[in-house]
């Protein structure tokens, strides 16, 4: 089977499997995806000609990505329970009802603003794993608060974890090419320099784009969760001038810091630059919408918007001084620039890795470093906590119990989702000698695009991302493939590596483990479709305007 158009449809298959089950018909994640890693396994087996021996090598890789992820998850549920019994949560909402009583207002400023930094700072997923409980905790329907948590998955996400996108995907998926190096060369540059030019064209396209972000944001929410038809999403315009305020106090220092510093601090000081003007306006009533906008009364929320975690209801009657009770995220704050920025704390971190060499006697390997993921991090703030907050062992061993309780729903979808996500990344190791799926889907629509390729580029990094579940995973993929579709079509070539940066950025909203990891810390589990539903709008926006400013760079 040497066909283009069918092999690239064979390796489509296993998408439009997940996303007709979870999209279409609203199936839970632990259904669909087991279906789609059986379609996964039937294409690499008989199609692909991958040995048994390499399918069962990635499925155990991908296990053992899952049981990071989990981890990940386990922290984020085991602080945001751990604050909730502490009584913490009711000090941290009253913080921001004293800023503004207004949903719109609270989900810029903690989604946009505070989850930039957050995934500046750390990255994987981290930031809807944090925002997400947060905002339940203030009285968002968790469904919102997941919206809100993966929508911000889209500008900061190219420069998550001090750079990693760039700097590990991009540069690793770059380096070695003779052609990369002749480019290189023509430009009388360096290859980090030439890596610096890709990662500010990615913040320009991304500061350009990403400025609406925060109204998209405001409008989807009071769209979704508020008044019927047109007149709930003209609701969320009624905060334009916020909403751009505070996308411009992020967007702009954001491409400086890209032009000045390189790849590794523009989403952390951008949120963090951006926090500190917002707020301070915010305080002084700048730009502050006229009539403060509210969820409708709970009675009336749709039994689809809400999950099986409840903190505010642990919480009331109970205050504490807000610097104590914002201190866990503080922590959090300080312990991830810590591990990321600081070269010898992270070295020594990542040091201390579980390795898996040669699985089952093939090329796969995989390691896990269980004292640099978030997961430790957020845990170390749940333990700092039981002092700060004065708990007690009643108090403690309630929060673990919840965490572990709402931890075993989410296992079965993850356990699926990444063995399938490692068969089709590795799929390139077959028999056949054809290219992996993920490059064979590339190739077809570089076939079908021609020289119209740089608006298209996004779209392979968001789909990159979105089987991958990672930017820097994407952009290891794709990014050279990139670089040689655009020189064969004589359009500058960085330009469209970073049109798939940024698409691979915008995919982070879709991707379905970011789904159900996200969902898990407020207890949403099973309605992954309806948020990945709401999620494609933002990120079918993103790719559309990217491409076009990537077009227009390129050529």
């Amino acid at each position: 089977m040497d066909n283009l158009g069918v092999l690239s449809l064979v390796a489509l298959a296993p998408i439009v499997v997940v996303g007709i089950l979870l999209v279409g018909f609203r199936w839970p994640a632990k259904y669909a995806m087991p279906l789609g890693f059986v379609v996964v396994v039937l294409a690499a087996a008989y199609v692909w000609e991958v040995e048994p021996v390499v399918i069962a090598a990635s499925g155990i890789q991908g296990l053992i990505l899952a049981c990071g992820l989990l981890y990940i998850v386990f922290g984020a549920l085991l602080l945001l329970g751990t604050l909730a019994n502490s009584g913490a949560l009711a000090s941290i909402r009253a913080t921001f009802t004293d800023i503004s009583p207004d949903r719109r207002v609270q989900a810029i400023i903690i989604g946009w603003l505070f989850g930039s930094f957050i995934e500046g700072a750390s990255g994987f997923g981290t930031p809807a794993a944090v925002v997400a409980p947060l905002l339940l905790a203030l009285g968002f329907p968790a469904m919102a608060a997941v919206m809100v948590g993966l929508t911000i998955q889209s500008t900061p996400v190219t420069f998550g974890a001090v750079g990693t996108p760039i700097l590990v995907g991009v540069n690793d998926g770059l380096g070695g090419s003779a052609e990369v190096e002749r480019r290189v060369s023509v430009l009388g540059l360096e290859m980090p320099d030439y890596i610096a030019r890709i990662a500010l064209d990615a913040a320009v396209v991304h500061a350009i784009v990403g400025t609406l972000i925060p109204l998209l944001l405001a409008c989807m929410l009071t769209g979704f969760f508020g008044g019927r038809g047109p007149r709930g999403f003209a609701d969320g315009l009624r905060v334009w001038r916020f909403a751009l305020f505070a996308a411009l106090s992020m967007t702009v220092p954001y491409v400086v810091v890209a032009g000045l510093l390189g790849p590794e601090f523009p989403a952390l000081l951008g949120g963090l630059v951006g926090l500190a003007i917002v707020v301070t306006a915010a305080r002084r009533g700048l730009f502050l919408p006229g009539t403060p906008w509210e969820f409708p009364p709970r009675e009336e929320w749709q039994p689809r918007w809400t999950g099986t975690v409840r903190p505010e209801g642990d919480v009331a009657g109970r205050r504490m001084h807000p610097g104590r009770a914002w201190a866990p995220y503080l922590l959090v704050a300080v312990l991830l620039v810590l591990t990321r920025a600081v070269e010898p704390v992270q070295e020594f971190l990542t040091g201390l890795s579980v390795d898996f060499d040669g699985i089952l006697g093939t090329e796969v390997a995989e390691s896990l470093q269980p004292f640099y993921l978030p997961g430790f991090i957020l845990i170390v703030a749940s333990v700092a906590a039981y002092g700060l907050h004065r708990m007690n062992r009643t108090q403690i061993a309630a929060s673990w119990r919840v965490a572990g309780k709402q931890l075993a729903g989410t296992a079965v979808a993850l356990l699926f989702a990444l063995p399938l996500v490692r068969i089709f990344i590795n799929s390139g190791e077959n028999a056949a000698g054809y290219e992996s799926m993920p490059l064979t889907l590339a190739d077809g629509a570089a076939s079908v695009a021609g020289g119209a390729w740089p608006l298209f580029a996004p779209w392979i990094g968001a789909l990159g991302a979105f089987v991958a579940g990672s930017n820097t995973v994407s952009n290891l993929m794709f990014s050279l493939f990139q670089f040689s579709t655009a020189e064969n079509i004589g359009v500058a070539p960085e330009a469209v590596v970073a049109g798939q940066a940024v698409g691979g950025a915008a995919g982070n909203m879709i991707t379905v483990h970011n789904v159900v990891a996200a969902s898990a810390t407020v207890g949403l589990l099973g309605r992954e479709g309806d948020l990945i539903r709401k999620t494609i709008l933002p990120m079918i926006y993103y790719c559309l305007a990217g491409g076009v400013l990537v077009y227009v760079l390129a050529t």
